[in-house]
């Protein structure tokens, strides 16, 4: 018995092979051309063609965005303060006239609507032009610490 007299006792299955003519008929049941009818054919999800359509943001993500400023009109402290009291943006929240913003107090701007008579402390918070005429005319004091006009 020689190396090439041996065979194994059961034949070798080869694997189908579509495409290539053979029982099936020349396209083998993939039709004509196109995508499908390719070697290694493979569709693209569908969400991925979604998001490639939807248009995209240029440059670099995470901007700092500036901080928002509350504003506060000096009509309101008229309203709910009393004459001698301390205004801080921490006092502004306890009262009620401020919310916190992401659990943390506000920059404020006092801006000049609305008219005062109390004498009130102002320190830092951001104070306009009127609004600070207003308070030191009705002999309150404001303090320049963080004063941004």
């Amino acid at each position: 018995m020689q190396l090439h007299n041996l065979k194994p006792k059961i034949g070798k299955k080869n694997k189908k092979r579509i495409g290539r003519g053979g029982k099936r008929g020349t396209y083998s049941g993939r039709g004509i051309k196109g995508q499908k009818a390719r070697a290694g054919h493979r569709m693209r999800p569908e969400m991925r063609d979604i998001l490639k359509k939807i248009p995209k943001l240029r440059g670099y993500r995470s901007k700092i965005r500036p901080n928002k400023i509350a504003t506060v009109n000096i009509g309101d402290l008229e309203k709910k303060f009393v004459s001698g009291d301390k205004i801080t943006p921490q006092i502004l929240v306890k009262s009620g006239l401020l919310k916190k913003i992401g659990g943390q107090t506000p920059a404020v701007k006092l801006l000049g609507s609305g008219e005062i008579t109390k004498k009130l402390m102002v320190s830092d918070c951001q104070i306009s032009g009127p609004a600070k005429d207003k308070i030191e005319k009705a002999g309150g004091t404001v303090s320049l610490k963080n004063n941004k006009n």
